[in-house]
């Protein structure tokens, strides 16, 4: 762990470092960031993670699949977080673990605690690269006992690939995502077999290509319009109560683990205890185009602002935000206003949410998106003050659980003294 340098800032108070560049979580967003700003920044470009090492959520999901966007590689996540911290280190970031930001002192001033004590860490630029987290059952509202045995998937791959801890050996896994099958990687690799999937939509949320072969490879029975409306066990989970959403019917399921799967919400209690403007249908903060955040000098990155994407697409948009970090400390700020972009159901949410004049386009040139409903060439429309900016059909498909991408042309004409982008699937 970096050992912290500083000075008093007063007769009994916390030290204070002055650092160019503040980036709070150590994950792929936050370790990319520090990694393209260092070489072009003059001082110190610090990354604070909270946990033991650096890496993020791909340390503790020991399967392949990550790196292709931003390293061209096809790896696994402790082997993609291992990259991705060398490449921080070595670019000259100083990376400090097991340092909690815990609030903030003034403008991109940050309170922080370590083993070494609490101190100030003074920045010129602020990236927020806190990551999104599933939501566990309490929050979802699952009735019945609360016995041991029942974890969201981050949970789960702590327990599994860091401790080394066995978790039962059958298990349903609540949700059809992408990341409940790397639920079932883990399952299995603890020796726990998934006896059933469950999806409340009418179809799995994950890609054909992902939930057909696991179906065929791991024998897992997926039932979509379904929901789990018990769990059962005193000491420990004994089963499940599984609902048919058609019908009503129920029926018990016998397992002795529950993994509770997406369901994403932003670690978002630094960006609303630091005064920022929230996004109130990501729960992030709201962003412009180049990642600015409504406080001058501070910005963010990665799954904070679309919960969630996969660790490649985050890491990118650390790659995207250091653009901007250089231009604000070159003095170059960004300008007042700007456009907003609001998602119409069934879409959920649109990331970036604000298109300012002459801004950056946003990274690779893509809005991201979230449905609620299935549709297989979607369509999206962009209007302003009932005006049609433009319209888009897309070759891949809109489905619940996963994000979307669509051209950031479809709202590059927005006229900047004119009323917020309005956008519709089709």
């Amino acid at each position: 762990m970096t050992e912290r340098t500083g000075r008093r800032s007063g007769e009994g108070g916390p030290a204070t470092d002055r650092v160019r560049v503040a980036v709070i979580g150590g994950g792929p967003a936050g370790l990319t960031a520090a990694a393209t700003l260092a070489p072009s920044v003059d001082g110190d470009v610090l990354v604070l993670e909270r946990e033991p090492e650096t890496g993020g959520i791909p340390r503790h999901s020991d399967h392949p699949g990550y790196g292709l966007r931003d390293l061209r590689r096809f790896i696994s996540g402790p082997a993609y977080a291992r990259r991705l911290t060398g490449h921080a280190r070595d670019a000259g970031a100083r990376l400090e673990t097991e340092a909690m930001v815990t609030g903030w002192a003034g403008p991109r001033t940050l309170e922080v605690t370590s083993p070494n004590g609490r101190r100030l860490v003074r920045a010129d630029a602020v990236v927020l690269a806190t990551g999104a987290r599933e939501r566990p059952r309490p929050a979802r509202l699952i009735p019945g006992d609360r016995p041991d045995g029942v974890h969201t998937t981050g949970q789960l791959q702590n327990l599994v690939h860091l401790h080394h801890r066995e978790v039962g050996r059958r298990a349903v896994v609540v949700g059809a995502e992408l990341v409940s099958w790397s639920a079932v990687l883990t399952l299995r690799e603890a020796g726990c077999r998934t006896v059933l999937m469950t999806s409340e939509y009418d179809r799995p949320e994950a890609y054909a290509a992902c939930h057909l072969p696991g179906r065929l490879a791991f024998g897992v029975l997926v039932r979509a319009r379904t929901r789990v409306v018990a769990i059962n066990g005193r000491g420990r989970v004994t089963s499940v109560d599984i609902e048919d959403l058609g019908t009503g019917r129920r029926r018990r399921v016998p397992c002795d683990t529950v993994i509770t799967t997406g369901d994403w919400i932003p670690d978002h209690e630094l960006a609303r205890t630091g005064g920022l403007e929230m996004d109130a249908a990501t729960l992030g903060p709201r962003v412009d185009t180049s990642l600015a955040t409504s406080l001058p000098g501070v910005f963010a990155a990665g799954n904070l602002l679309h919960p969630v994407d996969t660790a490649d697409v985050a890491a990118l948009d650390g790659r995207h935000v250091a653009a901007a970090v250089l231009r604000h400390l070159a003095g170059d700020h960004a300008p007042a206003g700007g456009v907003p972009l609001v998602a119409q159901a069934p879409l959920r949410w649109v990331a970036p949410q604000l298109v300012r004049p002459g801004g950056l386009p946003p990274s690779r040139g893509r809005l991201l998106l979230w449905a609620d409903a299935f549709r297989t060439l979607p369509r999206v429309t962009a209007t302003q003050d009932g005006r049609v900016l433009g319209r888009v059909r897309l070759p891949w498909p809109a489905a619940p659980g996963r994000v979307f991408r669509v051209p950031f042309s479809l709202v590059a004409d927005a006229d900047p003294a004119g009323g917020p982008v309005h956008l519709a699937l089709e």
